[in-house]
């Protein structure tokens, strides 16, 4: 038995008066030293005689002095010490803080594991025992915790104040409130363990924040908690820098959010960073609005990401808060309204609803001095040289405030091609791609966000081949652009070519300048008339290749580098509203917009936000009513962006506003899926993506008629499709007959009434050119929480990696319906990093959630495809498709890219490929899980057998998420 003069058989490390304060401790520690946090908050550094001494009292209190007599007692604890400090300097190689608790964990931990069972379980009882004791002693002082002991936090000033640990309480505890399967105690013990006194008071909200979100991987919630926790920092800091308070509650801020809202306003104003038109609004009726409670939508990734990247801050202090930055945007849409606070209250509440999300331009600049809200441009590059570097200075500056671009470059005439004014040859396309590569890294959005461009250029230009080697790693590097993505401009007549397996010939633009402007059958006739020409010996600058080679060749460059996206010319043009107007030489940043051009004088603009599906969809079915609300007002906001718009170029202003065209898209089906527990991969799936694009399609077009009768058709309606009565459903049909039905398949089903809808439009007319266009939301949809865009679950646990660091995601739909089965542990948690996330190999996993949880590279390409082709017909411009390969080799992308063009898609955007000779584990766990390579294809690298399990991990830049639109 232990007597009251033995020595706590705890190593401390130090005396608990050690003399020193703490922080000066740290900051004379030597790198690479360990340190001990005692239990009065001191911090000392780790000796590991203390160890020694407390382990040996252990054993003379059990085994007396005989074994001390014996020589074991020495031998076996200097081993089982070595052991103890092998595992700190292991886990913590260039040093760090230790809880003296952790090392008391790790006492009782080897004593058992070398079978000292008696010690160890002498050890366990004494240390309970005297746990109790400090408790008891605790709970008799009054002003003292009967948990934690007290400490002393720094303050910004300098000076030193005892730790509110009542106010913390208070705060995890609101954290914590309503969410299943939180511990308020499991987050206040595990950060209380690593503060010491004498720390910054801002830290204590660090660890609070680094405990909490260390769990998500176990509970999906604690990423809600996290995300709460997070927000008592944000508060401290908006609201003292406002004048407002030192600190508040989350309760409290039913009160001081409406106090906020003006003296932000007026903050804004007075720094030059908001608009002064703010001012004008009713600021009392805005700050009444607000709705405090919305704060505890936010998951951890969402919140963080907006306080990281979206709130607005001076001098990198945050004077936004989450409510209140989206009343600023809905402010920043509303000015040119006339009745103003009406419409901005309707407009915040739908934003902090998450029902809808504009994108990330409107949601950086809007009611600021340059509100530059618009999303993507596309450029024409017309073949001379004031006209080449005008496009690359028009990208610059599109580029500055925020602007995503496509550039089409076809015009520009190929490699030997003649040069009249200086009697000499081209250098082709490559050399000037590689300065827009280079401008788009010098011009990155602001210091925001990646500056990001995509070429453009059609299959039958003769520097094609050399286009789609841009990414190669190998060659010369002066012809290579690492940073810039490509995409190939796909006329009709080369998929025909490679389907009848013939020839195909490649020409200069300078010697067929028509070509570029043609589609369809136009196309096609006159591109037969110039292989004439060749064939005569008219023409001497060209090239015949094989249709399948040129095919195979793109497929290749597909999955070694990733590019160039593959995008058809024809379902672009043919299905255009705006044909009448003008041509689609390209897409943009994310394959979604397929806006005409035309260079020097039109720069295509459009305008995105997307309707969050998953909120739309109640007791497992989709609430129309509620949609048809949701895109009426989402209709009106993206149209106001047209007018608010900064435009930096004016060719930009010039096409806005004569055509107004919008991308209204969606996020959130995965999730949609999930609500309704429909697998990706399945014929449900398919169908429900088509109602659901229908009704986004029919209530989309409908609100912009109706905005029309209100504010006016756009300039050039005339013409269009639309004044035709030709709406996108009916648009098929062009393509159809264009490209024959013998290489087209196409669902034109249909539930709603049509008929009338195609009524009003053309009696009431537009307000916009194009409506609709699904962009990739990487970003937004990181902010509401959802699966981004039409994408299936990457993988349902994984690290995800972006500019605001790095996030554990596990999907909560599944470990939901694993808690219901009761299977949901550690051993389950611990499965699913080792299988990277998939559910399918996990042997307790029923079959029907292991259908229900596939995850991208485990759902074929064929119901992507098909889902995608069942939207398309709704829409009037495109969408980001991602395709993703299992098992990928020539003859799989080959088929799904055909089948791509065969279903009527109009684009797609990136490959995810997983090589067939990287689906198969080869080792115990995994060093890198899913790491992508500088090109496409993705796969796993083996590690140490002996190494812990890691979460899987997912690249930063381009897999799975880019975030370049929104």
């Amino acid at each position: 038995m232990h007597t009251e003069t033995q020595t706590n058989p705890a190593p401390t490390a130090q005396p608990d008066n050690a003399s020193g304060s703490s922080s000066a401790k740290l900051s004379a520690t030597a790198p690479g030293q360990l340190r001990v946090i005692k239990r009065n908050g001191t911090v000392v550094t780790y000796d590991p005689s203390k160890v020694s001494i407390a382990m040996t009292k252990a054993f003379l209190a059990v085994e007396g002095g005989n074994a001390a007599a014996s020589g074991r007692v020495h031998e076996t604890v200097e081993n089982l010490t070595a052991q103890i400090t092998s595992t700190f300097k292991r886990r913590m190689p260039s040093g760090g803080t230790i809880h003296i608790e952790e090392i008391q964990d790790q006492v009782e931990l080897v004593l058992m594991r070398s079978g000292e069972h008696k010690i160890a379980r002498d050890y366990v009882l004494y240390r309970e025992e005297h746990a109790r004791q400090r408790a008891e002693k605790r709970s008799h002082e009054p002003s003292q915790d009967p948990d934690y002991p007290a400490l002393e936090v720094t303050l910004d000033d300098g000076s030193k104040a005892p730790l509110d640990i009542g106010r913390l309480r208070t705060i995890v505890s609101e954290a914590c409130a309503g969410l299943v399967g939180v511990s308020e105690k499991a987050i206040l013990d595990e950060a209380m363990r690593n503060l010491y006194s004498g720390v910054n008071l801002k830290d204590v909200n660090t660890s609070l924040v680094i405990t909490a979100r260390t769990l998500v991987e176990k509970e999906p919630n604690y990423s809600y908690a996290t995300a709460r926790l997070l927000l008592d920092k944000i508060r401290a800091e908006a609201l003292s820098f406002l004048g407002v308070a030192e600190t508040a509650t989350q309760a409290e801020m039913e009160t001081y959010y409406a106090q906020a809202l003006p003296a932000y306003i007026q903050k804004g104003v007075e720094l030059e960073l908001l608009s002064p038109e703010l001012l004008s609004f009713d600021l009392e009726k805005m700050g009444k609005a607000l709705i405090a409670e919305r704060d505890l939508q936010f998951g951890y990734l969402g919140l963080q990401t907006l306080y990281d990247r979206y709130f607005i801050h001076s001098d990198d202090v945050r004077i936004e808060l989450p409510q209140i930055f989206f009343m600023r945007v809905a402010m920043g849409l509303a000015v040119e309204e006339d009745n103003r606070e009406a419409r901005a209250i309707e407009f915040y509440k739908l934003l902090s609803s998450f029902d809808y999300m504009s994108s990330t331009p409107t949601l950086f600049n809007a009611g600021t001095l340059r509100p530059q809200l618009s999303s993507c441009y596309l450029t024409s590059v017309p073949d001379d040289l004031h006209g080449i570097y005008g496009a690359m200075q028009d990208n610059a500056m599109l580029s500055k405030f925020a602007g995503g671009l496509g550039n089409d470059w076809t015009p520009v005439r190929s490699l030997g091609a003649y040069i009249k004014g200086t009697n000499g040859r081209s250098q082709g396309v490559v050399p000037f791609l590689k300065v827009a590569n280079d401008t788009a890294v010098a011009v990155n959005q602001g210091g925001k966000r990646k500056g990001a461009v995509c070429a453009y250029l059609e299959t039958w230009h003769l520097d094609i081949e050399e286009f789609v080697e841009l990414r190669k790693n190998t060659g010369d590097d002066r012809r290579r652009t690492h940073d810039m993505n490509t995409a190939n401009w796909v006329p009709d007549l080369f998929m025909k070519r490679v389907f009848e397996d013939k020839e195909w010939t490649l020409f200069s633009p300078n010697d067929v300048p028509d070509l570029h402007d043609l589609y369809g059958l136009a196309f096609e006739r006159r591109y037969e008339e110039y292989e004439r020409l060749v064939a005569e010996g008219k023409m001497r600058l060209f090239k015949t290749v094989r249709a399948l080679d040129l095919w195979r060749k793109m497929l290749g460059m597909l999955f070694e580098t990733g590019h160039p996206w593959i995008t058809f010319k024809d379902a672009c043009n043919l299905r255009s509203p705006q044909q009448h107007a003008g041509v689609v030489h390209s897409s943009n940043l994310c394959t979604e917009i397929t806006l005409n051009t035309k260079p020097g004088e039109e720069i295509a603009v459009c305008n995105l936000g997307s309707v969050n599906l998953a909120q739309h969809v109640e007791d497992g079915v989709l609430n129309q009513d509620k949609l048809a609300k949701t895109v009426k007002t989402a209709i009106r906001m993206l149209d106001n962006v047209i007018d608010i718009n900064y435009y930096s170029v004016a060719a930009a202003r010039t096409s806005n506003m004569r055509h107004r065209p919008i991308g209204l898209g969606l996020m959130g089906f995965q999730d949609a899926l999930y609500k309704q527990r429909i697998p990706y991969g399945s014929d449900n799936a398919v169908q429900f993506a088509d109602t659901s694009m229908e009704a986004i399609s029919y209530y989309a077009i409908k609100a912009s008629s109706e905005l029309a009768a209100e504010r006016g058709r756009y300039a050039s309606f005339e013409g269009s499709l639309w004044s035709k009565g030709v709406l996108p459903i009916d648009s098929i049909e062009n393509l159809v007959r264009e490209r024959g039905e013998k290489y087209i398949e196409v669902d034109r089903s249909t539930t709603l009434d049509w008929d009338s809808l195609r009524d009003l439009v053309k009696t009431q007319g537009m307000r916009n050119s194009n409506v609709m266009a699904i962009a990739p939301t990487a970003t937004i949809a990181n902010i509401t929480g959802v699966a981004q865009s039409i994408e299936p679950t990457y993988q349902n646990l994984y690290v995800k990696s972006n500019l605001s660091g790095e996030f554990t995601v596990v999907n909560p739909y599944l470990v939901r319906d694993l808690k219901a089965r009761d299977l949901w542990d550690n051993v389950m948690v611990n499965d699913l990093k080792y299988y990277e996330g998939s559910v399918q190999k996990i042997d307790r996993i029923p079959d029907d959630l292991k259908a229900q949880y596939a995850t991208a590279f485990e759902v074929e390409p064929k119901w992507i495809v098909d889902a995608a082709s069942r939207r398309q017909k709704w829409i009037d411009q495109a969408q980001s498709l991602n395709l993703y390969i299992n098992g990928a080799n020539g003859k799989k992308l080959d088929i799904t890219y055909r089948m791509a063009w065969y279903r009527g898609l109009k684009t797609t955007y990136y490959l995810r490929a997983l090589a067939a000779s990287s689906t198969e584990k080869s080792t115990v766990t995994q060093g890198t899980h899913n790491a992508v390579s500088s090109g496409g294809s993705t796969g796993p690298v083996g590690a140490s057998a002996s190494a812990p399990a890691p979460v899987p991990k997912a690249c930063s830049i381009d897999e799975p998420d880019c975030e370049a639109c929104q």
